[in-house]
């Protein structure tokens, strides 16, 4: 039979376990040492600043010369020589050559559709050829104005001149032979259709279509713009309100903001790539930087277009993280005496404007960690 004997003493259990053997167990009790000190942490805090805070739309474009456009000869003729990819080709040099002739670029806004000839031919086309001629230092004589008859050949009435035309007068006439001498034509005093192509400005040469031999009316080439721009394919919702001209700022890779401004917006809605799937129709959208020198060592790269929204200037602003959710709604910041209620006002980049009793600028508010 075995029986147990308890005793405590100054914190020592003894147990005296009594059987055939008489054994006898000793625990010790060790009483439980002082807490450990609780670590403290102090609170993260942020000081409320005077700021101007602006939305920003962001849109994702690409650095490059735009969209290349095809160019076509129109005379027939077999072409003979053609430009390398990349050449820039500016007013009064030439395109291309047919039958070993030059075909020369003027700049307008419409193509010479009919023979430039014959004394008091009246036309926008003329005018084309007079604003050309003059640009490149051809002495055209004076120009006859809107509601003036134009000066005919002897016998016939001339026509009356409305604005925008050009007359092809005596001195007009004299100017388009020293041109045609000058670039070794016939200097026949008429511009055939062909002889010269009209583009909007200068242009560079994206890619050669066709090889020397090849039928000159058809398309030769397509071209660019020669001034890089940056292309932003924007949803509608995106591009909605942007307008020609408008300033923007551009983020390029190294992270330097360059200003910028609108060069168009596209009115045409054009499907992604890869059909619907890929998302929604989207607008090209041209931007063009204010300082060419900043997009000059650029020759293809991915780029940020910032597009300011509203404004709210010189406001107190604390960092979004600082704001305190209350429960009967709305929000607080905690300062250095306590909870503060604030009314907020615009959010953007991080930071939120408030407004409340005691807000001073430079005061130390908790911020989340």
């Amino acid at each position: 039979m075995q029986s147990k004997i308890v005793a405590r003493l100054s914190g020592i259990v003894l147990v005296v376990a009594l059987g055939a053997g008489g054994a006898v167990a000793v625990h010790r009790h060790r009483p439980a040492g002082p807490p450990a000190p609780r670590e403290t942490v102090a609170a993260a805090t942020a000081k409320l600043e005077r700021r101007t805070l602006s939305t920003t739309r962001k849109l994702d474009g690409s650095v490059g010369f735009g969209s290349a456009r095809p160019l076509s000869g129109h005379t027939a003729a077999t072409v003979t020589w053609l430009p390398a990819a990349g050449a820039t080709i500016v007013r009064g040099k030439q395109l291309f050559r047919a039958d070993d002739k030059p075909v020369i670029l003027f700049y307008g806004g419409m193509p010479l559709y009919r023979p430039i000839a014959g004394l008091g031919l009246v036309g926008r086309d003329v005018r084309i050829v007079a604003d050309n001629l003059r640009a490149l230092g051809y002495r055209i004589g004076r120009r006859p104005e809107a509601g003036e008859k134009a000066p005919a050949p002897a016998g016939k009435k001339g026509a009356t001149v409305r604005d925008g035309d050009g007359v092809l007068t005596a001195d007009l006439l004299k100017a388009v032979k020293r041109w045609q001498e000058d670039n070794g034509l016939p200097p026949t005093g008429t511009i055939a259709v062909g002889d010269v192509e009209v583009q909007s400005g200068a242009v560079r040469v994206d890619s050669v279509a066709v090889q020397p031999g090849s039928p000159a009316n058809t398309e030769l080439m397509t071209v660019t713009a020669t001034r890089k721009v940056i292309t932003v394919s924007a949803e509608l919702d995106a591009a909605a309100g942007l307008s020609r001209g408008e300033h923007v700022t551009v983020t390029l890779p190294d992270d330097r903001t360059v200003k910028a401004r609108i060069l168009s917006v596209g009115r045409t809605l054009t499907a992604p790539a890869g059909g619907v799937a890929d998302g929604a129709p989207k607008l090209t959208v041209l931007v063009t930087a204010d300082k060419p020198a900043d997009l000059a060592e650029l020759d293809s790269a991915g780029v940020q277009v910032n597009v300011a929204g509203k404004v709210a200037e010189n406001v107190l602003a604390a960092p979004v993280e600082a704001l305190v959710a209350l429960s009967e709604g709305g929000y607080a910041v905690q300062g250095p005496h306590g909870l503060v209620a604030v009314t907020t006002g615009m959010f953007a980049d991080g930071w939120v404007q408030v407004s409340g009793q005691g807000l001073t600028e430079g005061m130390d508010v908790v911020v989340a960690s």
